[in-house]
């Protein structure tokens, strides 16, 4: 692991919530996208060598708005950069954590990404992501 990449935030309006972490980060959000994959918008913010990337469903299916309509808005995941993210999943598998996708998939950001299962690691889902170069 190198550093933490970017802390997600699960938020049900994105272009209010850009507005509100502007104002919290006192900086620009620098991009947004979205992720037909995960049914998901996302913008990002920098702070530091680290980044927050705010996540809005885009409709009733997803991840995300799955976990808004269990837990509202919040803190919804941290990811981890790591250089080589295959023998990553394969290390935290070897260790008995429960790897939620086999293979990395292309996620936002330009980034491979893997989820680890937020049981495993004490109830924060876990992301691992990889520069795609």
């Amino acid at each position: 692991m190198e550093k933490i990449d970017h802390i997600g935030i699960a938020v049900v309006d994105l272009k209010q919530a850009i507005a509100k972490y502007e104002k919290v980060l006192d900086r620009l959000c620098y991009k947004t996208e979205s992720v037909i994959s995960e049914n998901v918008k996302t913008a990002f913010l920098r702070i530091g060598e680290s980044k927050i990337e705010l996540l809005e469903a885009m409709d009733k299916n997803g991840p995300i708005a799955d976990f808004l309509a269990r837990r509202g808005e919040g803190v919804h995941h941290i990811a981890y950069e790591v250089i080589d993210i295959y023998s990553e999943i394969e290390r935290f598998k070897a260790q008995g954590f429960r790897v939620l996708n086999d293979k990395p998939r292309k996620g936002a950001d330009n980034k491979l990404v893997c989820f680890i299962h937020p049981k495993d690691c004490h109830g924060v889902l876990t992301e691992l992501v990889q520069s795609i170069k």
